[in-house]
């Protein structure tokens, strides 16, 4: 119990600082970390739930620099978009394993859940190691196109950062008006979809939920709300390229090791 503490508050604490200047990363590492202890539903809710309130309080720091114009124009059809992915996650996790295996007298399976999660972690793993996804950027006029990218990825794994940033950075927003406008941006999503994840699938686990994940969930939270607080001192200080190389060499294991049925 306490390597789980360590290993998630820790992860959150750094990572919410790092967000917050790149735009994404907390739900893209935080959810894998907590599928290595916990089922995938239940790990894609609770990195939904430490990431909507870390949201709410960056909102609090950087949110009266949004852009309202552009969260409307990204955030509505993200939304929307949320829904499906958060459906398909629900649906998916309901489905009989595809191919079971074993290895050292130890059983394991392939899921149409672990595969995507999986295969996603990887993808969104080479947008933290390559240049050609560093770079990424899309015209202000495909805004739209990216709030449904962003939101339907949001709802099925989590990882909708990646992809916002990509379509935001090229809005002529000022660094603040930035981070405002994509922080209340996530908030939006993450509201949606946790209300998709309780109603499809998270109360149909609550009954089997390990007990230490409210506890769990507490203080990651606390330890991602420390990392936003320092990360919005840092503002003007801090890069980010050894983070995301250790981030993307990071989830394309654990994405792979997700994908074969391993973790």
């Amino acid at each position: 119990m306490v390597l789980e503490y360590t290993v998630i508050c820790v992860v959150a604490l750094v990572i919410s600082l790092a967000t917050l200047f790149s735009g994404f990363g907390l739900g893209t590492v935080l959810m894998p970390v907590f599928a290595l202890f916990f089922p995938i539903p239940v790990a894609v809710a609770a990195t939904a739930v430490v990431h909507l309130a870390n949201n709410l309080f960056k909102v609090a720091l950087v949110g009266r620099k949004a852009d309202w114009r552009i969260v409307f124009r990204f955030s509505l059809p993200a939304a929307l978009a949320a829904l499906g992915g958060a459906s398909l996650l629900a649906s998916f996790g309901q489905m009989n394993p595809w191919f079971t295996y074993q290895i050292a007298g130890h059983t394991y399976e392939i899921t149409l859940l672990k595969l995507t999660i999986g295969s996603l972690i990887v993808f969104f793993g080479f947008f933290e190691l390559l240049p050609r996804f560093q770079n990424l950027s899309f015209d202000r006029k495909y805004i739209p196109l990216g709030g449904l990218l962003s939101g339907f990825f949001g709802g099925l794994s989590g990882h909708q950062g990646a992809l916002r940033s990509a379509f935001l950075i090229k809005a002529g927003l000022a660094k603040e008006a930035f981070i405002g406008t994509g922080t209340v941006s996530a908030v939006i999503v993450d509201i949606v979809r946790l209300v998709v994840y309780g109603a499809a699938f998270y109360t149909a686990h609550l009954g089997t939920l390990p007990e230490e994940i409210l506890s769990l969930v507490s203080a990651a939270t606390l330890a991602a709300f420390l990392g936003a607080f320092f990360g919005a001192r840092m503002m003007k200080k801090v890069t980010l390229f050894a983070i995301q190389a250790v981030v993307g060499g990071m989830l394309i294991l654990v994405g792979c090791g997700m994908a074969t049925g391993l973790f």
